[in-house]
């Protein structure tokens, strides 16, 4: 089960990443694969307000369909285009894109550029 550091997590199993003033939240690895094959995923429009503990959507599975609980208070800004045309993502990467893990800390760019 992949639980990346830095991110907080619920006991309903979505996770919360800050970003600035922002927050990007999901569903966590454990959750998806409890799940199964996810088929369809139903998210809150931007400028909802949600409030933490209560269900903002929706992710339906082969085996079943479980809320989404909005893990703080908030009001929805954007939400991922893509889980509309391809919901499996879920599966495949629930904290967002891999990409991420390739690029630097801030620590670690620190001494690149020093380093240069």
């Amino acid at each position: 089960m992949n639980v990346p550091e830095g991110l907080r997590y619920s006991e309903e199993h979505e996770w919360v990443a800050v970003e600035g003033d922002r927050a990007r939240v999901g569903i966590t690895d454990y959750a998806q694969d409890a799940l199964g094959d996810v088929v369809f995923v139903q998210l809150p429009d931007p400028g909802t307000s949600v409030t933490a503990a209560q269900s903002c959507g929706e992710v339906e599975s082969t085996k079943s369909v479980s809320d989404v609980y909005a893990p703080v208070s908030g009001q929805v800004v954007e939400t991922n285009p893509a889980l509309s045309d391809t919901p499996e993502l879920v599966n495949s990467d629930p904290y967002g894109p891999a990409q991420l893990e390739s690029l630097l800390d801030a620590a670690a760019y620190q001494r690149f550029t020093e380093e240069s």
